[in-house]
């Protein structure tokens, strides 16, 4: 009898057999699915064996294991830590509180296991990690160098770099964490330290304002005494240019009255006569001129009718309006429209 007759004979060895046919196929169908899994593109696959690290795998897609291997995943993205703010001591003795950000992935994902494993306990590495480098660094400088009235951003950001350049050396090769950034988000002062730094920048606005005013008053003195300077060059100028277009009317003037006078000589002298006959002369004035005057000869009277003699020259005019205008000898004819003077000459 073979052994197919033999189970058909027997039905408990039959239904044993296929119990563990059903065994076999569900321990096979287990080490199938177990021996296979997904990494996603955001995650750090590492295929561990009792605790060993045996491979990293950070390439997404379908992956197979021996189905005893466990995977661990591990987040491959940015992340954000932001501890507690914490106060530390300048180089001055002068507490300031800073309140910092760190921004880091996961760099090497075996040491990251072995040494942190866990987000929870990878923020507290880094906050201790920073509460050392960050009071390393500020301890050397001065709070002025953080907290200034001029808002020296390189050099605020000098100290920064320094900052991040240590935690992110140490942070590297300690847990296998890069970091991208550090930032200190705040500082602030201690309640007890706040007025005498606030009167100290007080002073130092107050410093910077007077040196502004005094910038800006230089600046427009400067201003000021150029303009004058223009307005010096402007008008010397112009006074120069209106005593040339002067001298050139003078010239054409005196071109035109020559012109004019030189066509009638007599007329000329005549006119030049009673010129000088309304400048010297007004109802107060008394005149006394020879009797061969220039201006007697004009203002004396004419000849009468029927005489040839000419009339004499007067001696000396009155100008009271009272009597007539005569000279020594002369016709006692008064001279029509003769000017009244009282001013003597000589």
């Amino acid at each position: 009898m073979d052994a197919a007759s033999a189970l058909i004979a027997n039905p408990a060895r039959r239904w044993q057999a296929v119990a563990a046919t059903i065994a076999v196929m569900a321990i096979a169908v287990w080490a199938a699915l177990s021996s296979l899994f997904v990494v996603d593109v955001t995650q750090y696959a590492l295929v561990t064996r009792f605790g060993a690290v045996l491979r990293v795998l950070d390439e997404p897609g379908l992956q197979a294991k021996a189905p005893f291997d466990s995977i661990v995943t591990l987040d491959k993205s940015l992340t954000f830590s932001r501890p507690a703010p914490a106060e530390y001591l300048s180089v001055d003795k002068k507490n300031i509180v800073a309140e910092t950000l760190v921004t880091w992935r996961i760099a090497d994902p075996q040491r990251y296991l072995v040494t942190v494993a866990t987000r929870a306990a990878a923020d507290v590495r880094l906050a201790d990690v920073l509460l050392g480098e960050v009071g390393a660094v500020l301890g050397a400088h001065p709070a002025a160098a953080l907290i200034a009235p001029d808002g020296n951003a390189e050099r605020f950001g000098s100290i920064v770099a320094q900052i991040r350049g240590r935690v992110a050396a140490f942070a590297r090769s300690a847990y296998g964490i890069e970091i991208v950034d550090v930032e200190l988000v705040r500082l602030s002062l201690p309640e007890q330290n706040r007025a005498p730094v606030f009167e100290r920048m007080k002073a130092e606005r107050g410093k910077m304002a007077k040196e502004y005013r005094t910038a800006g008053e230089l600046l427009g003195r400067k201003i000021i005494a150029q303009a004058d300077r223009e307005k010096a060059h402007i008008e010397a100028e112009a006074y120069a240019e209106a005593q040339r277009i002067r001298a050139e009317g003078d010239a054409e003037a005196t071109r035109l009255y020559s012109a004019a006078f030189s066509r009638n000589a007599g007329f000329y002298k005549f006119v030049r006569t009673l010129q000088t006959y309304e400048k010297i002369m007004d109802e107060n004035t008394t005149l006394f001129l020879p009797a061969q005057s220039e201006v007697l000869r004009v203002i004396a009277p004419l000849p009468r009718q029927g005489s040839s003699t000419p009339a004499q020259p007067m001696e000396s005019t009155t100008a009271s309006g009272k009597g007539p205008l005569r000279s020594p000898g002369a016709d006692p004819t008064p001279v029509a429209g003769a000017p009244s003077t009282r001013r003597a000459l000589q």
